[in-house]
């Protein structure tokens, strides 16, 4: 059974599963933060940067298997698979949301 992800997080999904940078970063606010490995990636010229040379680039597509509520934030677990060493690698996204849109997200495995 598939899990329930808030609207956002699940267009981002939907669009990383098709590799596809426009729809991933449509779900961002214009000033989104994205961390991913300590590194900050802000607005969406940075992010989409980051999309295309690391998550296209490798194939990466996330496959959630667990959503959490903790501390204002939508926890989303599960594994990436793609063209990178060590695929699949299990990962954990931390989303803040707001007005429908992802405000900010942690990305760490």
């Amino acid at each position: 059974m598939p899990i329930e992800l808030p609207t956002p997080i699940a267009a981002y999904v939907a669009a990383n599963a098709r590799l596809d940078v426009d729809g991933m970063l449509a779900s961002f606010s214009a000033d989104a933060v994205l961390r991913d490995n300590g590194t900050a990636f802000r607005g969406h010229a940075e992010i989409r940067r980051l999309l295309e040379e690391e998550v296209v680039a490798a194939s990466a597509i996330f496959t959630p298997d667990s959503v959490r509520h903790e501390d204002g934030q939508v926890v989303v677990e599960g594994p990436a698979h793609g063209d990178f060493k060590g695929s699949p690698i299990r990962f954990t996204y931390r989303f803040t949301l707001g007005n429908d849109a992802i405000k900010a997200v942690e990305i760490t495995a």
